[in-house]
């Protein structure tokens, strides 16, 4: 699993920084985004979608994050 810290970061810097994280992972790879930014929360899953990949599901975190994982096909 590869994690990705982007709390504090707003849209769209979540997804980028998960997009980067996902090049050159291997298939069947999980991916999870630490994020503050709400608009993560419909962003990532569009991603995935729009990308081919499976987003897997949200967390709730410490401190008001949230946790949402994707993973890679």
């Amino acid at each position: 699993m590869i994690q990705v810290d982007a709390r504090g970061l707003l849209c769209p810097l979540p997804v980028i920084e998960l997009a980067k994280a996902a090049k050159g992972a291997a298939p069947g790879t999980e991916l999870t985004v630490t994020c503050t930014d709400v608009a993560a929360r419909l962003d990532v899953p569009a991603w995935a979608r729009m990308t081919g990949h499976t987003f897997v599901g949200e967390k709730e975190t410490d401190g008001g994050a949230f946790a949402l994982t994707v993973r890679l096909s």
